[in-house]
């Protein structure tokens, strides 16, 4: 079993993250995963406090010589705004109350307000510093050590772009391969060129209306062998497993795997993959499942969606009350990015890599990722004798 936890705040010294359950004898680059750190902070529509932190993580514990030795990983990115907040956010106690930047007037569509009522706090603060997407740092660090686990076994994530306000991609006919090099290439993370300069019209439209955009990114799994999941207990099905990774990320607010809504839409026939049979085994000639049935991978690549909608924080203001004096304002801006949708898919793959490693640590589970090997091996063999 992996699992994972972070720790740290928006404008603290540093946030960090223990990971536990990966093999022993898994090389780890920190290049790669700086790789990703770097790719969560690009994108078209992003404010200034991308330019303020340039992120760079730091191994604490386990590893030794470039590979894990079966004990938690701890990893740690440093907050270089930090200096600027060392008072605000001191960790020891203070004399007097700090008043400055003290937060009482919640902005809409955030955790705020819920997490002041929640945890009793009177200066919200508390509550936007922790629900900040800046904690999702940590989140792709994991996810990019996910990922080199998952590639010791030929498997691969990848994500694009396809819908930012109206403007709509269509990667029809592209190879999975061009969906990844033209998306990388993209400044909004698109595959589609037209759809592209769409998007940036649309993050241009609200801007200049001081509001946000949201939209749609899509991440696929490649070359997943079936059987990964379960269908014995509700807790241990994939989709939903992966449902969960991705609206637990900030500001999606929805999810679907494969064909997703569009089920609702047909008859049956047109939904169910057919299924066929040839000397390399059981395949499907199309993928509306999106690569998973009853739970469990079926073969086919996983396909899953999310949803993002416009961030919270707007250059405009909408009404709020302050949790103080109960009085009617205009809420007030915290930070200044106009779309984040480029950055979600990142932030995607990291940790549907998660899940997916997660399963693959439960099916093929080993103290070693020699023993891993040996039991995948076995396995695929297996199938092949179905």
């Amino acid at each position: 079993m992996l699992r994972y936890l972070t720790a740290g705040e928006s404008h603290g010294p540093a946030i960090t993250a223990i990971l536990e359950g990966l093999p022993a004898g898994l090389p780890v680059s920190t290049e790669e995963i700086n790789i990703d750190l770097k790719r969560r902070q690009g994108g078209y529509g992003r404010g200034r406090r991308m330019q303020i932190e340039t992120d760079t993580i730091e191994i604490t514990g386990g590893v030794r010589h470039g590979k894990t030795m079966g004990g938690p990983l701890s990893l740690r990115v440093e907050n270089q705004d930090w200096k600027n907040w060392s008072d605000v956010m001191a960790v020891e106690p203070v004399d007097h109350p700090i008043t400055r930047r003290r937060v009482t007037k919640p902005r809409p569509g955030h955790a705020d307000l819920a997490g002041g009522l929640k945890y009793g706090h009177r200066d919200l603060r508390n509550v936007l510093e922790r629900a900040s997407a800046r904690e999702t740092t940590m989140r792709v660090a994991v996810g990019a050590v996910a990922k080199q686990f998952i590639e010791a076994f030929g498997v691969r994530v990848i994500s694009h772009v396809v819908r930012i306000g109206q403007a709509d991609a269509d990667v029809s006919g592209l190879s999975n391969e061009a969906i990844w090099d033209r998306a990388e290439e993209s400044p909004v993370r698109c595959a589609d060129e037209k759809a592209t300069e769409g998007m940036i019209a649309e993050i241009e439209r609200a801007k200049s209306l001081k509001d946000t955009i949201g939209g749609i990114f899509e991440i696929k799994v490649l070359n997943v062998p079936p059987g990964l999941g379960s269908h014995v207990q509700w807790d241990r099905k994939l989709d939903g497993r992966l449902a969960q990774a991705i609206l637990s990320i900030q500001a999606v607010k929805g999810v679907e795997i494969g064909m997703g809504f569009g089920v609702t839409q047909v008859l049956g026939s047109e939904v169910h993959d057919e299924i066929f049979y040839n000397e390399n085994g059981f395949y499907r000639k199309t993928n509306r499942a999106g690569g998973i049935e009853g739970g469990m991978t079926e073969g086919e690549e996983i396909v899953v969606r999310g949803a993002l909608k416009p961030i919270a924080t707007l250059m405009r203001t909408i009404m709020s009350v302050d949790i103080d004096t109960k009085e009617p304002f205009d809420s007030a801006k915290e930070r200044s990015d106009v779309c984040t949708v480029p950055a979600a898919g990142v932030i995607g793959e990291a940790v549907v890599a998660f899940v997916v490693a997660d399963a693959m640590q439960e099916k093929f589970g080993g103290d070693s990722l020699e023993e891993m090997k040996r039991n995948y091996l076995g396995y695929m063999g297996q199938l092949k004798d179905y």
